[in-house]
């Protein structure tokens, strides 16, 4: 397991992306995945020991660095982020404290994370999640921010106020 002040990345802080999620936003891009997805747009992400590792310290500082005024957001992807649940526990407070808006993906499902007391506790600094393993044979490239139709955007707010899965309208 990885110290949990540092992160695993794949490839540098992404800025000014618009395919990650709603508006213009940041991206960290996590190294690591177990689910090896057929059809994966980035399976350089799945080695565990793959990518390199940064200092949780060092990627704040990147972000701060990198949040300009037209930012709306940021995205973490992967890999699969939850696979460092120790670096997120860090970030995600962080960039919430900074306003912005996060989105995550995972190839887990929602309800199966939220039996997770660690996911749990992480659940309430994130909006948006995008669940669901990528499936090949349910490839649509006409759906946003995601790439196979079983695949969802929860929004993770009103999902736990609610105390059931509620997907995000897109704006």
């Amino acid at each position: 397991m990885l110290n949990t002040s540092k992160v695993r990345l794949s490839s540098p802080l992404e800025v000014d992306s618009v395919v990650n999620g709603e508006g213009l936003r940041l991206v960290v891009w996590f190294q690591g995945c177990l689910h090896a997805c057929q059809g994966c747009h980035n399976p350089e992400t799945w080695a565990i020991d793959g990518g390199f590792v940064q200092l949780v310290e060092d990627l704040k500082l990147d972000i701060v660095n990198n949040n300009h005024k037209y930012i709306n957001g940021i995205t973490f992807s992967g890999g699969d982020p939850l696979f460092q649940m120790g670096a997120l526990s860090q970030l995600l407070p962080f960039v919430k404290d900074l306003g912005l808006n996060v989105w995550l993906y995972s190839g887990e499902r929602f309800e199966i994370l939220m039996q997770d007391p660690d996911f749990k506790h992480i659940s309430q600094f994130i909006d948006v999640l995008v669940d669901g393993r990528f499936v090949l044979s349910l490839l649509d490239l006409n759906l946003d921010y995601r790439g196979s139709s079983n695949q969802r955007l929860i929004d993770v707010q009103a999902s736990i106020k609610q105390a059931e899965t509620i997907s995000y309208k897109l704006k």
